[in-house]
Parts: structure tokens; sequence; C-alpha cells
């Protein structure tokens, strides 16, 4: 017996999850979320312990026990922003996250303004898909009218039109033909109809 067969090395790596990317997305912001929000607890627990010590001017924080019930989002806040988290590219995932953990650390928010926070960036990522997919459909409509318009320009350029002679009268001719034509500054070429 082989000292391999023990181990799982020759064994074809199994898939973990058959989940969507829909729902790993769900899944990877709501736990950033979640992550973030106990941060947030977290440094205003050792800010109120800062301003105790000042205050004070006596560290009992060795002495205090935190409960072990922490800040929790609403069910029916946790339903919108894991619904809006739907609409998020899973390739946004990444910059959601980046942009998340950066207003994090430049507002240094409260526990209870985390989630607000997290739901304008996701508001903010979701209107930037949106645009791009509306340029996207906006180059896709002016390639197909450039095809259609190159072939109707190829059929007009078959017939020559000489914009000079016309056989058609219009009333500005008939005005025209009762004044004497004005100079042209020199820069400006002349144009007379030959009759």
């Amino acid at each position: 017996m082989s000292l391999a067969s023990w181990f799982r090395w020759n064994e074809p790596p199994s898939r973990i999850s058959q989940r969507s990317p829909t729902e790993m997305v769900v899944e990877t912001l709501m736990m950033e979320l979640s992550w973030q929000t106990k941060q947030a607890e977290k440094q205003q627990r050792e800010r109120e312990n800062e301003y105790r010590k000042i205050k004070t001017g006596v560290d009992y924080g060795w002495l205090v026990s935190y409960p072990k019930q922490s800040y929790d989002i609403s069910p029916g806040e946790r339903l919108q922003l894991e619904d809006m988290c739907t609409k998020i590219h899973p390739s946004y995932c990444g910059p959601v996250i980046l942009r998340f953990r950066q207003l994090i650390a430049e507002y240094e928010p409260e526990v209870q303004e985390v989630s607000r926070l997290f739901r304008s960036v996701l508001q903010e990522a979701a209107e930037k898909i949106k645009e791009e997919e509306e340029a996207k459909k906006l180059a896709r409509q002016w390639n197909t009218k450039n095809k259609t318009s190159l072939s109707l320009t190829t059929f007009k350029s078959r017939s020559r039109i000489s914009p000079f002679i016309s056989d058609i009268k219009t009333i500005s001719e008939d005005v025209e033909r009762g004044t004497q034509p004005t100079r042209r500054v020199w820069s400006m070429p002349e144009f007379r109809n030959a009759k």
C-alpha cells in the first residue's frame, strides 16, 4: 500500500458549492458589511473607554465586560441590502468592497451609520453599472446605424448630384433674379450660376 493513497492528493479537486455568481456576490458583500459593523462597534467601544479614561483619570477597562449581544441590522433593512447586492455584477464586487472600506476609513462612522454608508456605495455602483450598460447599448445602436448608413451612402454615391445645376424652380431663385448679387469677402469664393 502506497503512502499517497492515505492522502487525498490524487483525487481531482471537487467543487465546494454549486452557487450562482449572484449568490456569491451577495454573500461576500454581506459578510463585508457584518465585518465592518463589528469593527465599527469595536472602535466605538475603544473611543468610549478613552473618553472615560480621560474623564475619570482611571482605567477600569480590565473590569468592564461587554455584552455578547452586538449591534444587528433589522431584518427588513438586511433584505433591502441583499436585494441591492443582487444588482451588483460580480466584476464590481471587489471595487465595491474597496470603496466601502475607503469610506469607512475616511469617515470612521458610528455603528448605526455603517449600513447607510454601505447602501450609498451599493447605489453608486448600481448607477455606474446602469450608465455603462446604457453606453454599451448606445454603442451597439451606433454600430448598427453606421452599417446601414454606409450601405445607403454607397448607394447614394452612385447617383451624381450637382448642387449648382437645378431644374427645380424655387422661390429664392425668383427673388434673387430681381436683385444684384453682392460681392463677397476676399476669403470667400464667389459662386455664380451660369445660365
